[in-house]
C-alpha cells in the first residue's frame, strides 16, 4: 500500500491547506478532559470553513474495531523493540485514523502508566510512518500537548531528508503547560535521535527529557488556548520552568481561545435535559433545578444553587474553597459538586454532606449526562482556579444560563466580564485575589444580584446565554495560522 521512502509527492487537486491533527484524545472516541473536547469539536468547525482536515488518535480499549475499517499494519522500531502498528479508519464528519497496538493502548486508562514515554513515542513514530503507508502528505501537522511533542522533533531531526516530509510544517498547541511529559535521560536511546539533541539543551529539561520542550523548540508555530494564558506562560509564575523558552519564541506564539459545540450544547434541544428552555422561556429552567433537587435528595426550595464541575485539585481552587466552605454554607444556598480527584477534597465534601444533607450534594464521578443536568439546573457556577489555560466549564455554564464566578486568570479572564448593576453589562462575576476572601467576595456579589429579584437575575442570564463562545471565531484564527504555514511550505 505504501511506496516507501522514495515517495512520489501527490498532485494537489485543489489549493486547500491539508491539515493532519494529531492528539492523544478526541471526543467522542476518547476523552479525559478539555483536550478531548477541543480535538473533538474544533476539526468539525474547520471543515465548515473549507479546511481539509483529518484526525489521528490512538485506538484505546473503549473504541470498538467493528465500528472501524481496517487498513493494514506496519512495523515501528523503538530502540531494540519492534512493535506493530495497526491502522484503522472511520469516515465520519471528520475522517479519523486510529493507531492500534494492544500492548500500549488496550488499557483501562489513557494515561498514568510507567511506560507512558514509550507508549506515546510509539504513537508519534507510527503517526509519521503512517503517512507513507497511506500515501497521504499533509501541509501542516497540528500537534497537541506533550504526548505529540516528539513529532515536531522527528520531522526536523529524522524525516527532513525524506522528500515527501521535508515541506511539512508543524503547529504545536499547549493545552496545559503544567503537564510536560518529563522522563529520565535514558529515554534518549528509545527515541533514536542524536544525543546532541540532549547535550545542546534542545530536549533536556533539568536532567530529564521533556516531550513538551520538544514541541516548543521544534514546532514552526506555537499556540495556546487563550490570549491571557499566552502572556501568563511567559512569566515564572505560570511558566513551570518553560517561560524562558516561550519568551524566546514569542514571535511564533499565539493565543487562541477555545470554543464549544453550540449545537451539541443547546438547552432548547439537549436530549440529556428533563426540560428544555431558551431565553424566551427562561422560567422553564427552574424545572430542571427542581428535578435535580429531587434526584439528589436536596430540599425542594427556591434558593441559589451553587454548582461546581471540576477535577478535585488545588489548581482548581479547591484549597481556597476548603478554607471558606463553612462560612459559605451559613448562607441560604445549596451546593452541588460533580468531580473526582484528591482524597482530601472528597473527604471534605463527604463531611459537608453528612452535616448538611439538605444543602450539599457531592457526586464523586465523571458523568457527562449529569454534568449537563447540573449546568441546566444551577444558578451559580464556580471556577476559582489558581490558573486556567482556557477552561470550558465557564463556556458550558454560560450556554445554559448558569452564571460563572471565576478568578481572573487565563481563559477565564478572556471570557467572563464582571456584571455591572448600573450598565447591565457583564456575563458573570470575577475576583482577582487568590484566597478565600476573594472567592467569598465573588460569590456574595452573585448572591447580591440574585437577591435583587428575577428581573435583575434574568438580565445577567440573558447576557450569559447570548455570549458567543462557539468555535466560529477561533476556528477562523486557526485556519489563518494553517494558511500562513502552508504558504511558508510552498515557498
Amino acid at each position: 500500500m505504501g511506496k516507501g521512502v522514495d515517495c512520489v509527492m501527490e498532485e494537489k487537486k485543489d489549493d486547500r491547506c491539508k491539515v493532519l491533527m494529531i492528539s492523544s484524545e478526541a471526543a467522542p472516541y476518547a476523552k479525559s478532559g478539555g483536550l478531548g473536547d477541543v480535538c473533538g469539536s474544533l476539526p468539525k468547525e474547520l471543515k465548515k470553513l473549507g479546511v481539509d482536515i483529518q484526525l489521528v488518535i490512538p485506538k484505546y480499549q473503549g473504541i470498538k474495531e467493528e465500528d472501524l475499517t481496517y487498513l493494514g499494519e506496519f512495523q515501528v522500531s523503538l530502540s531494540w523493540r519492534i512493535q506493530t502498528a495497526k491502522i484503522f479508519y472511520k469516515h465520519g464528519e471528520v475522517p479519523t485514523y486510529f493507531i492500534a497496538n494492544d500492548m500500549y493502548f488496550n488499557r483501562e486508562n489513557l494515561y498514568g502508566y510507567e511506560d507512558d514515554q514509550e507508549r506515546f513515542t510509539f504513537f508519534c513514530k507510527a503517526a509519521l510512518d503512517m503517512l507513507i503507508f497511506l500515501e497521504y502528505y499533509p501541509d501542516v501537522i497540528h500537534c497537541n500537548d506533550w504526548q505529540t511533542g516528539p513529532i515536531c522533533m522527528y520531522l526536523k531531526e529524522l524525516y527532513k531528508k525524506v522528500i515527501c516530509y521535508a515541506p511539512i510544517k508543524t503547529l504545536f498547541t499547549i493545552h496545559n503547560l503544567q503537564y510536560q511529559g518529563n522522563f529520565p535521560k535514558e529515554t534518549m536511546e528509545m527515541l533514536g535521535v542524536p544525543y546532541d539533541c540532549y547535550n545542546n539543551g534542545t530536549v533536556e529539561f533539568y536532567g530529564n527529557v521533556s516531550y513538551m520542550k520538544m514541541g516548543l523548540m521544534y514546532a514552526d508555530r506555537i499556540s495556546t488556548v487563550s490570549e491571557t494564558y499566552a502572556q501568563e506562560i511567559q512569566t515564572p509564575e505560570y511558566g513551570y520552568g518553560m517561560d524562558g523558552i516561550l519568551r524566546s519564541r514569542s514571535n511564533v506564539l499565539s493565543g487562541i481561545v477555545n470554543g464549544i459545540d453550540y449545537l451539541a450544547n443547546n438547552p432548547q434541544t439537549d436530549s440529556e435535559l428533563p426540560f428544555h428552555y431558551s431565553l424566551k422561556s427562561i422560567a422553564r429552567k427552574k424545572k430542571n433545578k427542581t428535578q435535580l433537587q429531587n434526584d439528589l435528595g436536596l430540599e425542594e426550595k427556591d434558593v441559589p444553587m451553587i454548582t461546581m464541575i471540576t477535577r478535585l485539585a488545588d489548581q482548581k481552587g479547591l484549597d481556597i474553597l476548603a478554607q471558606c466552605m463553612e462560612e459559605l454554607l451559613r448562607e441560604d444556598i445549596q451546593f452541588v459538586l460533580l468531580g473526582t480527584g484528591e482524597q482530601k477534597y472528597q473527604d471534605m465534601f463527604y463531611e459537608m454532606v453528612q452535616r448538611y444533607p439538605q444543602k450539599v450534594s457531592a457526586n464523586f464521578k465523571f458523568d457527562d449526562t449529569m454534568a449537563k443536568k447540573i449546568y441546566a439546573a444551577g444558578d451559580i457556577f464556580l471556577m476559582p482556579s489558581l490558573f486556567e489555560p482556557c477552561g470550558l466549564g465557564q463556556m458550558f455554564s454560560l450556554r445554559y444560563g448558569n452564571i460563572p464566578v471565576v478568578r481572573k486568570t487565563g481563559g477565564l479572564a478572556d471570557t467572563i466580564e464582571h456584571y455591572n448593576i448600573q450598565t447591565k453589562t457583564g456575563n458573570g462575576f470575577v475576583f482577582e485575589t487568590y484566597d478565600s476572601n476573594g472567592l467569598l467576595w465573588g460569590i456574595r456579589e452573585a448572591l447580591k444580584v440574585y437577591a435583587m429579584g428575577k428581573k435583575e437575575w434574568n438580565q445577567i442570564i440573558k447576557n450569559a446565554m447570548t455570549s458567543d463562545y462557539s468555535w466560529t471565531k477561533s476556528a477562523k484564527k486557526y485556519s489563518m495560522l494553517y494558511h500562513e504555514l502552508c504558504n511558508t511550505a510552498k515557498r
